[in-house]
């Protein structure tokens, strides 16, 4: 999990998919977190993104960095303790503008049974299980 956020935090922009209906939805993202032994990403309750990880939980990443990508794929899970919330804001504190742990709209969530492929052309996929 280490290398998978390694590589997320090189990138610096990741982009996330999750599916509204039948129609995937692909956006930018850059909150990535290693928090109480889980990979965690950040969002608003109040944007459609949430909504649609609460409706299907199943989400994958993709980002490109220095001749590789990478794609993280499992379920997103919501974790409402403060402390999770605190850590990512605390790793992001220019997103406190936005958002504060204790408020009604920040959310975070972690990655459950997600598994990470990184390519590059001319090499062997690697997997990596957390």
């Amino acid at each position: 999990m280490q290398e998978v956020y390694d590589f997320l935090k090189k990138c610096g922009t990741y982009y996330l998919a999750t599916v509204e209906g039948d129609q995937p939805r692909v956006r930018p993202f850059g909150t990535v977190a290693i928090f109480d032994g889980r990979l965690y990403i950040q969002t608003g309750k109040i944007k459609p993104v949430s909504h649609q990880l609460h409706a299907n939980p199943k989400a994958e990443i993709c980002a490109f960095a220095d001749g590789q990508w990478i794609r993280v794929s499992g379920k997103l899970i919501a974790d409402e303790r403060v402390e999770a919330k605190k850590h990512m804001l605390d790793e992001y504190p220019n997103l406190r503008g936005m958002y504060d742990e204790n408020d009604d709209n920040t959310e975070v969530f972690y990655f459950e049974d997600a598994v990470a492929i990184i390519s590059s052309f001319g090499a062997a996929p690697k997997e990596i299980r957390f």
